[in-house]
């Protein structure tokens, strides 16, 4: 699990409180990212199929809503930036007969989950497009920001790993903030 993938699962986990179930192997050398089921408040959970495509690098940090080519996908050169599309997410993340049947068995029936992308922003067209395919985007810098709020003043000792490095990293943000 990569560790973009392993924040991600902790916001929802401690944040946002959801159960979640990462890392799930499909046939065809597929894999869910993260699915979680939000038990709150809602007669029915509600439930999120979360793919993390994060990538920092000036080119390709902002998903977009350029033509996807499965042929340039694999050309080592054009990889990065087909990686970096909505059709993309769509085509090798979310509709892969082997996802729809893995999803199923874990009780997402099609058109009664949120499908949802994070990414280090997006454009423009690319917010249009997932509009348009109702696929939620999520800002990683967001969610970082909303887990620091979360345990910036929390006295709770965490066993998970990443989240524990995410909230020692806010504490000491916080106290050289206020010197």
């Amino acid at each position: 699990m990569e560790t973009t993938e392993r924040i991600v699962e902790a916001y929802c986990r401690y944040v946002k409180e959801w159960f979640t179930l990462p890392n799930i192997r499909c046939a065809g050398q597929h894999e869910v990212d993260l699915l979680a089921v939000d038990l709150h408040g809602a007669d029915e959970p509600e439930r999120y199929h979360i793919e993390c495509g994060v990538s920092i690098s000036g080119a390709f940090s902002k998903l977009t809503a350029k033509p996807f080519s499965a042929d340039r996908l694999h050309h080592r050169v054009h990889a990065p930036e087909q990686r970096r599309t909505i059709d993309f997410f769509i085509e090798h993340k979310f509709a892969p007969l082997a996802i729809l049947e893995t999803l199923r068995r874990h009780g997402f029936e099609p058109d009664r989950y949120t499908r949802v992308i994070v990414s280090w922003g997006w454009t423009k067209e690319a917010g249009e497009r997932a509009l348009k395919e109702s696929i939620v985007l999520w800002d990683f810098r967001s969610i970082l920001r909303e887990i620091g709020e979360a345990f910036r003043h929390t006295r709770s000792y965490f066993t998970d790993d990443t989240l524990r490095t995410l909230q020692l990293f806010a504490k000491a943000s916080a106290e050289v903030a206020e010197r």
